[in-house]
């Protein structure tokens, strides 16, 4: 007896579907709880989470450290030092004395040991501090609005996800549920074939749209799989881990609506006064005229006191010298005015100066683009919202204009074809309403985003 050997694209497509099989059972046994998510959490997640969010972060950090170093410049330091030094021998100096015997005027002492304090004390150092210190909070200003760039962007960025995901989800649920609908055309087609009321190409129409329903599900459902990797990734979940979305696609962000209702002009003013961008680029523009001010004072004078305590042993301040401790101290104002550079400072503060015009100048440019994506996003706000309006009849005429077909189609006053037209026609007005809907969200987050609110 011989074995039914199966061509060989049924045999792939078997070995597949195993594949597959094994695939999901193995996936199924070792499945994770699912996450649930609505979008505040994700947002608060994704803020957490962010890589870029924990470098502005450090960065702000680091430049509120540089504000405490500027400004230790100007309070007082001390300085501790030691040494020791070993002499080769040298010959005596002796001097007689009068009433008879000598005394030792240089010594041969070849171990010589030093210590030394000092305190200096700025007194004035005619605006150099003073310009420093504002440069460098100039500089903490522009960290903390890059901060606020980098949470607004990442809020971005995970609201899309969310809402990609919240949509091919939906898009499957709508394919599953015309592709069942289409199984159960195909079986009602192939009844009325085997009965001989309708000729067999009916069968395979039907069965070539069942396909390419099934395909359209297939690429969804991938579609569907890759934003929810996205989403988890964005929102700190191992790869793999399955998100549950709670906040539907119908849910409005909060605070839209009130902005849409405002005159474009002053939602520009109101965005060129929050959006973080433009703040950081005011802080940059101080804080490089701020260092501009400090170049110039390059020529100007500054006054140090020093104080110092400076035990040695021999001590060269005492004559004769002795191999003995002895404690030496000074106190005094050093006065110090750099006359002369060559020009340097100047060519420093005009190069700082004219950088400080760059920035200003790419300002102006941001305020121009910030107020072009304000007026677009208020309309992309307004179109999307009427494009749903006019959606949701569509999808109502859609549904009725399949059930008057399939109803006719029944009494025998249309053809298998009208039906499929109309089936076609149902799920691309679901499939288009169910786009708008998650399209008007991440429109409505982007408006939000170019507002500046946090």
């Amino acid at each position: 007896m011989t074995s039914r050997r199966w061509p060989q694209p049924v045999r792939l497509v078997a070995l597949a579907t195993a594949a597959l099989a094994s695939t999901w059972s193995a996936s199924s046994a070792s499945a994770q709880t699912p996450v649930v998510l609505t979008l505040d959490d994700a947002l608060a997640r994704g803020a957490d989470v962010s890589p870029r969010l924990a470098e502005a972060r450090a960065r702000e950090a680091a430049a509120e450290a540089i504000v405490t170093a500027r400004r230790a410049s100007a309070l007082p330091t001390v300085t501790a030092t030691s040494g020791y030094t070993r002499t080769n021998h040298v010959d005596e100096v002796t001097i007689p004395l009068p009433g008879g015997g000598t005394r030792v005027l240089f010594p041969d002492i070849p171990d010589n040991y030093r210590a030394r304090g000092e305190l200096a004390v700025p007194i004035y150092a005619f605006g150099r501090v003073e310009a420093t210190l504002n440069a460098a909070r100039a500089e903490v200003g522009a960290a903390a609005a890059d901060r606020e760039t980098a949470r607004a962007d990442v809020r971005l960025d995970v609201a899309r996800a969310y809402w990609t995901l919240v949509m091919t989800r939906e898009t499957v649920r709508v394919l599953e549920q015309s592709l069942a609908r289409t199984d159960a055309w195909v079986a009602d087609v192939k009844a009325r074939v085997d009965a001989g009321l309708l000729p067999p190409n009916d069968v395979l129409s039907a069965q070539a749209q069942r396909a390419r329903q099934a395909v359209r599900l297939i690429q969804a459902r991938h579609d569907a799989s890759m934003a929810e990797l996205d989403l988890g990734r964005l929102t700190g979940l191992a790869p793999g881990t399955p998100i549950t979305t709670a906040t539907p696609a119908a849910t409005a962000l909060p605070g839209v609506a009130d902005l849409v209702a405002v005159g474009e002009a002053e939602l520009v003013r109101r965005a060129l006064e929050h959006r973080p961008e433009r703040i950081a680029l005011d802080a940059r523009r101080d804080a490089l005229r701020f260092a501009a001010s400090l170049a110039r004072a390059g020529t100007r004078p500054y006054l140090v006191g020093v104080a110092a305590v400076e035990p040695a042993r021999p001590n060269p301040r005492f004559v004769p010298p002795t191999d003995r401790w002895r404690t030496a101290w000074n106190l005094g104002v050093t006065f110090t005015w750099p006359l002369f550079d060559s020009g340097r400072s100047r060519a420093e503060a005009t190069a700082l100066d004219q950088q400080a015009a760059a920035v200003e100048a790419r300002r102006q440019d941001v305020d121009g683009i910030m107020g072009l994506e304000v007026r677009q996003r208020v309309r992309d706000v307004v179109t999307a919202q009427a494009a749903i309006a006019a959606a949701t009849e569509g999808v109502a005429a859609a549904a009725e204009a399949r059930r008057v077909v399939e109803e006719r189609f029944r009494a025998g006053a249309a053809t298998s074809t009208d039906v499929l037209d109309a089936q076609v026609a149902a799920l691309e007005a679901d499939v288009e309403y169910t786009r708008l809907q998650a399209s008007l969200r991440l429109t409505e987050a982007r408006l939000l985003r170019a507002m500046g609110h946090k």
